[in-house]
């Protein structure tokens, strides 16, 4: 198979776990304290991930100083469009509560939601495409934790629309768009990158990773927090050796 559609098939399916979150959310009522233990598992098989498969390679590539660069850059970027983004609507999109505003609450909310979703997803497709440019294949254990943290992201989510009112047509739109995002995210980071330098490199995977990190802290943790904060830590643990024991195997 072609790397250029290893890369974007990769995005996709990894996407498509969004998708599988909000038809679960939709279909059957999964109790909150569920939705909190699968997002703080999440949360730790993304850090695991973002540390492992992201900065330590890029630092291993690229050197400390476009990684150092990029990560910052990653965060910096990623909370001014939050910001941007929670001021219209969408500060608890991943919330699967009653937290997130219906349209007739605040106008404009809905389409704020569906950026930030997107803002969300498309830095973890994106290093999917990239991690075929290192020359030792699609990186499966970033590809198992993209998708293992995007079902309970597309869950949680999910739950929330449907608390405020959103109907099938809008969270599946959502998801399925975002799963088409993120295949073409994973191919344009495969495709512009590809030839690029070592520290070029090395500064796109820890921007993304910055990105992650920051995205994880503002819409994650915070869902996982409130409804499992007595154990939340231990389960992120238990995520984050689950992605470890993945990157050492694999």
């Amino acid at each position: 198979m072609p790397e250029w559609l290893l890369a974007g098939g990769a995005g996709l399916v990894a996407g498509a776990a969004l998708l599988l979150g909000a038809m679960i959310a939709w279909f059957v009522r999964v109790p909150a304290q569920v939705i909190a233990v699968v997002m703080a598992f999440g949360s730790g098989v993304l850090i695991s991930a973002l540390s492992f498969e992201l900065v330590e390679e890029a630092v291993e590539r690229g050197g400390l100083g476009p990684t150092a660069w990029g990560f910052l850059v990653g965060a910096v970027a990623y909370v001014a469009l939050n910001v941007l983004l929670a001021r219209q609507g969408a500060q608890h999109r991943k919330r699967s509560g009653d937290q997130q505003p219906s349209s007739s609450e605040q106008s404009g909310s809905g389409g704020a939601i569906a950026i930030g979703a997107l803002l969300d997803g498309v830095p973890e497709s994106m290093v999917l495409g990239l991690s075929l440019l290192t020359g030792g294949g699609l990186s499966l254990p970033m590809f198992a934790a993209v998708f293992i943290s995007n079902v309970p992201e597309g869950l949680s989510s999910s739950a929330g629309m449907k608390n405020a009112g959103r109907g099938p047509g809008y969270v599946f739109g959502i998801w399925g768009a975002i799963a088409v995002a993120s295949g073409l995210a994973a191919l344009a980071g495969y495709l512009l990158l590809d030839g690029a330098p070592p520290a070029t490199l090395a500064f796109v995977n820890a921007l993304a990773a910055g990105a992650i990190l920051a995205m994880i802290t503002d819409t994650m943790i915070p869902e996982a927090f409130e409804k499992a904060a007595l154990y939340s830590g231990l389960i992120a643990t238990l995520g984050f050796l689950a992605a470890f024991s993945l990157h050492t195997l694999g």
